[in-house]
């Protein structure tokens, strides 16, 4: 498989389905992978063809976030000047000004959950596992998790979410509102087709707007954003997500007692 074939990418009536296709590597997504949905959603965010996006997985995996490996060997920039895929993919997912879907089953992991704050609607398989591991990583959070967990959940549960990096469950999640509705996996990919096509006969500029002024309640999110990648990108290039990657790599538990 091409890197290209690792994000399929698919337009019928009105709805871009952008799908993780990476299966042998549970989905892990790579800096290739991050460029080819940035440029979809920069791309679909100016054509009339589409008028809702849906952003899925498999049955069995959603994504397992970060490709570690291929973090590990090509970390990004922190230069706000020069932006990364992965913070191109970010920004281009936090601006997009039509109604984004989001489909997952199996787990979601790191990104594969911080990406779900950014969307309008997501529908959930009752095997759905997510979790955000940045502390065990000896990194923090991204995408604007930080603000937005918190401002969803509440601080305590947000704290228990970003600080211990436990899985949590799909009926846990739709009790904190990070998923609107559990089906069982074969149902969620069609279901959310079903939604975005109702989303997709309604007025584009309506619903635009109804967006723009939902999201305008986090007028710091940008600058949160940058000063997690900031942060993000140090950390990185730390002995403690040095170790905690090789630690995953090797299949050992992590030793930061020295750290």
């Amino acid at each position: 498989m091409t890197e290209a074939q690792a994000i399929l990418a698919h337009v019928e009536a009105g709805v871009l389905t952008l799908t993780f296709n990476r299966l042998d590597k549970k989905n892990a997504i790579t800096t290739a992978m991050y460029t080819s949905l940035a440029d979809a959603l920069v791309e679909a965010s100016t054509d009339s063809a589409v008028r809702v996006v849906v952003i899925q997985g498999h049955e069995q995996i959603f994504t397992a976030g970060n490709d570690l490996a291929d973090f590990r060997n090509n970390p990004p920039s922190t230069d706000a000047d020069k932006p990364v895929p992965v913070f191109r993919f970010l920004e281009a997912l936090r601006t997009f000004p039509k109604p984004v879907v989001a489909a997952v089953c199996g787990p979601a992991v790191g990104i594969g959950t911080t990406l779900l704050l950014h969307c309008d609607l997501v529908y959930a398989g009752d095997n759905a596992a997510f979790s955000l591991p940045f502390v065990n990583l000896g990194l923090c959070p991204e995408a604007g998790a930080s603000l937005l967990l918190p401002a969803l959940v509440g601080y305590p549960r947000a704290a228990e979410k970003l600080l211990l990096g436990e899985a949590f469950y799909a009926e846990e999640a739709v009790d904190m509102g990070l998923v609107n509705r559990i089906l069982p996996p074969h149902e969620v990919a069609g279901y959310a087709q079903a939604q975005a096509l109702k989303l997709a006969a309604k007025p584009t500029e309506s619903l635009r707007i109804t967006k723009a002024l939902m999201k305008q309640a986090h007028p710091s999110l940008p600058s949160v954003m940058q000063q997690e990648f900031k942060h993000f990108g140090e950390l990185l290039r730390g002995p403690a997500a040095k170790e905690a990657i090789s630690a995953v790599m090797e299949k050992r538990r992590p030793d930061f007692s020295k750290l």
